[in-house]
């Protein structure tokens, strides 16, 4: 495995070529399944995206001839927690994940997609004093503590300054079993199932980061899992929830939720031992309401790349197709994310860009372990002969 590894890196570091002409049976575009059709990288982007016959010898300096194999674009994580749970960067993008949401950790401006993972953050999370998540992991790099609006305006303001994308804020009382948040941490500090031992932001505080979020033009995406927080964040107009919520949720809120055009990022794996899990994302698909890819990468059993588990469980709970699921975790997401044509492979959109053997309709798990990934043009990961 070393070896491999070390073939791998020198490959992307040192002779990545310069264009790049790419032949697979099925090529995923981030919307829609094609066969017969070529895709021509230049410069770190999609250049053209034709029928075989449509290339000629010369277009490009390298061809690799993939054979039966799909490509597609790389996958866009909305959920995870790289830098607080120290997971190497590398690895994720060697797994197929190209573009990563970091939800909850020290704020940055986003960097990568030219041959490295592309990275995005929220910065720390805005909650109550003493309020999850400080109550179970501390302050530091991870939550910002506000206890008046006047302070949740400038917390978010320095947020944004600092390079976040999206504000994310906890409404967590801590009364989720099967939750990783109470699971694996220390039990002493877990509410009783149906108290609130943890201190949540008040309404008011929440509707202040909501419109100066909005005011600069970023969404506010909140931790909620049962009920009570859910209403906070729909009276406040938060845009976003952070995951399937644990509890069982009454479908009036989830109705209000999806009339309020609220997204939701799955991260349907890492909670599957919550007891409102299936009932939450069946009756959120039969709404219609918005469902991402998302999967909290650096917990506990969550793959540090692509989760097909969570793909399965789109398809299953969510109701989804496969290209439904494949899409929340490529052009829908990177739509969502506001990066022109990210996720999706076509003309002028990032080279990110990933391929496994065979079709993953019969090969899910595959995606895991890509036999090509390609990051802004830049070959990571090639287990395909060049021609």
């Amino acid at each position: 495995m070393m070896a491999i590894f070390f073939s791998v890196q020198v490959y992307a570091q040192e002779t990545s070529p310069s264009s790049l002409l790419l032949h697979a049976a099925r090529v995923f575009d981030g919307n829609e399944m094609h066969s017969g059709l070529s895709v021509l990288v230049k410069d770190g982007h999609i250049a053209k995206i034709e029928p075989r016959h449509s290339f000629k010898a010369g277009d490009a300096s390298t061809d690799i001839d993939l054979g039966d194999a799909t490509l597609l674009p790389g996958f866009i994580e909305l959920h995870a927690h790289l830098t607080f749970r120290k997971v190497p960067a590398d690895i994720v993008l060697r797994h197929g994940v190209t573009t990563v949401r970091d939800v909850g950790g020290p704020v940055h401006q986003p960097y990568g997609g030219d041959g490295s993972l592309r990275v995005l953050t929220s910065g720390q999370i805005i909650t109550a004093p003493h309020g999850y998540p400080i109550v179970t992991m501390g302050a530091r790099d991870l939550a910002i503590p506000v206890a008046s609006e006047a302070e949740a305006r400038e917390a978010v303001r320095r947020l944004i300054s600092q390079g976040a994308v999206i504000i994310k804020i906890a409404l967590e009382p801590g009364s989720e079993a099967g939750a990783p948040w109470s699971s694996h941490h220390d039990h002493a500090h877990a509410a009783p199932h149906g108290q609130s031992a943890w201190p949540m932001l008040r309404e008011s505080i929440v509707k202040a980061v909501v419109d100066e979020a909005h005011r600069h033009q970023r969404k506010v995406s909140a931790h909620v899992a049962e009920p009570s927080g859910i209403q906070v964040a729909l009276n406040a107009g938060v845009d976003e929830w952070a995951h399937m919520p644990c509890n069982r949720i009454p479908k009036s809120l989830l109705k209000q939720a999806r009339a309020q055009n609220v997204t939701i990022i799955s991260t349907i794996d890492t909670l599957s031992k919550c007891g409102g899990i299936a009932h939450n994302t069946t009756v959120w698909s039969e709404l219609g309401g918005e469902l991402l890819y998302g999967t909290e990468i650096a917990h506990p059993d969550i793959p540090w790349g692509i989760d097909a588990q969570e793909l399965m469980y789109l398809m299953h709970l969510g109701k989804m197709k496969l290209l439904d699921a494949l899409r929340a975790a490529t052009a829908k997401a990177g739509q969502y994310l506001g990066i022109p044509l990210l996720g999706t492979i076509q003309p002028g959109a990032p080279a990110d860009l990933i391929a496994i053997r065979g079709d993953p309709e019969q090969h899910l798990k595959r995606l895991e372990y890509p036999d090509l990934v390609i990051s802004g043009g830049q070959v990571i990961v090639n287990y395909f002969d060049p021609q």
